[in-house]
């Protein structure tokens, strides 16, 4: 009998916890995003220029590494800073310069930024610099968005299409 109020004790106990549980899964409500706003996200991956131009070799410095090691250019690792700035009706929202990733500093740099915006029309000026030159942008776009409640729209960035571009 004794076992028996330890095995009621016991469900009880469960029976609490999955209660607990039961409550905490549909309240207190969660509001993903604020009634009439829309996000615009910028997110992607890019690596920007080497930090030097390669130097081409002389061949006394070619004979001198290992077979195996031989090349005629020597090449830095590294590569520069991004610089983004992102203008939403003609403020700044965004502006940042992540390095480049990995050990040595040669990997590409990520940019995320997430912007909830009302629903409407909005101006987005996107600027982009991946070179040396210390001012200036290589990359600018202007794009007008027509943002609904609730969507989403995401700016991504791929130099062989030309630069940025947008997803809706």
């Amino acid at each position: 009998m004794r076992d028996a109020g330890r095995y009621l004790a016991q469900a009880l106990i469960y029976a609490a916890f999955a209660l607990l549980l039961a409550g905490f899964s549909s309240a207190p409500a969660y509001r993903h995003l604020a009634p009439g706003l829309g996000v615009v996200k910028l997110s992607f991956a890019h690596a920007g220029e080497r930090v030097s131009e390669c130097r081409r070799m002389s061949a006394e410095e070619v004979a001198a590494l290992a077979p195996n090691m031989r090349r005629n250019l020597d090449c830095p690792r590294g590569r520069v800073p991004l610089h983004i700035e992102m203008d939403v009706d003609g403020k700044l929202f965004f502006s940042a310069s992540p390095a480049p990733s990995g050990l040595s500093g040669d990997g590409p740099s990520t940019v995320y930024a997430r912007v909830p915006l009302a629903a409407g029309e909005h101006r987005i000026d996107l600027r982009m610099r991946d070179s040396r030159r210390p001012e200036g942008f290589d990359y600018i776009r202007t794009e007008t968005v027509t943002l609904a409640p609730a969507q989403l729209i995401v700016i991504g960035f791929d130099k062989n299409k030309g630069g940025f571009h947008v997803l809706r």
